[in-house]
């Protein structure tokens, strides 16, 4: 399973202590994590494998949502922060949109990512084999 992570500036410490909190999930052999470039740094240094795509400034937001919409990332986390402009808005939104589009499921903040993983680890120690 592919799932994008992406953290804005004053949200990227946030980011890597979530990962953190759930490093079993993430360092699951099924998970690979994608991220934009700066993200992916701070998510590598903190020991994740990752594939790092452009800053989102200058092209990464776009790359990710193209990959949603080849239907190869199935989950995106963004921990946006709302309280700071940012001049690549219009990628952001385009980002937000094609998750909708495609019915990806998108956390924006550390409490709906707490549930979109808590979901999928329920979801995947109930699947028996046939």
């Amino acid at each position: 399973m592919e799932i994008a992570i992406i953290a804005h500036d004053g949200k990227k410490v946030e980011m890597v202590k979530f990962l953190e909190e759930f490093k079993d999930f993430f360092l699951q052999d099924h998970i690979k994590l994608i991220a934009t470039g700066t993200t992916g740094n701070k998510v590598e240094n903190a020991g994740f494998k990752v594939q790092r795509y452009l800053s989102g400034p200058i092209g990464g937001d776009a790359q990710i949502a193209g990959r949603v919409a080849e239907g190869k990332c199935k989950m995106v986390l963004f921990f946006r922060d709302p309280l700071e402009k940012h001049p690549h808005e219009p990628d952001v939104l385009m980002l937000l949109r094609i998750c909708d589009v495609h019915n990806v499921p998108l956390a924006s903040n550390p409490a709906s990512a707490k549930l979109l993983i808590k979901g999928v680890s329920l979801v995947n120690t109930e699947i028996k084999p046939i």
